[in-house]
């Protein structure tokens, strides 16, 4: 049974810094990519970033690009997001997800597995 735990998240001021974890089990974690996705509050879910099976590759949304950084440890079965700079906007529920074989990393609906998600807040 596929399982994707997230943690990390909670509450930062704007700049501040968070760093979310993915604990994946119950599959080859390195045979898949894998990616980061936010649904905002009344707004629909986004793509934040994605990575390649062995990490070499890592792919970014414009709103998030030179901010946050994906990464992942496949001997510990563990998909990273390392967000430094935050802004007010970054306020959403936060989801790890594997993508299916051959699926693109930016399109939601080729994600075939998902996290409980992990709320990040920024505020003043």
């Amino acid at each position: 049974q596929v399982q994707l735990v997230e943690s990390g998240g909670g509450l930062a001021q704007p700049g501040g810094s968070l760093r979310l974890s993915c604990a994946a089990s119950g599959f080859t974690f390195r045979d898949y990519a894998m990616s980061w996705a936010r649904q905002a509050p009344g707004k629909g879910l986004e793509w934040v970033s994605g990575i390649s099976r062995d990490g070499s590759d890592p792919y970014y949304a414009d709103s998030v690009k030179g901010r946050f950084t994906i990464s992942r440890d496949n001997a510990k079965n563990t998909l990273y997001l390392q967000m430094n700079s935050l802004k007010l906007e970054d306020t959403a529920l936060y989801y790890c997800a594997r993508i299916r074989r051959s699926g693109s990393y930016y399109l939601v609906s080729e994600y075939d597995n998902w996290g409980q998600g992990t709320q990040v807040t920024v505020s003043s």
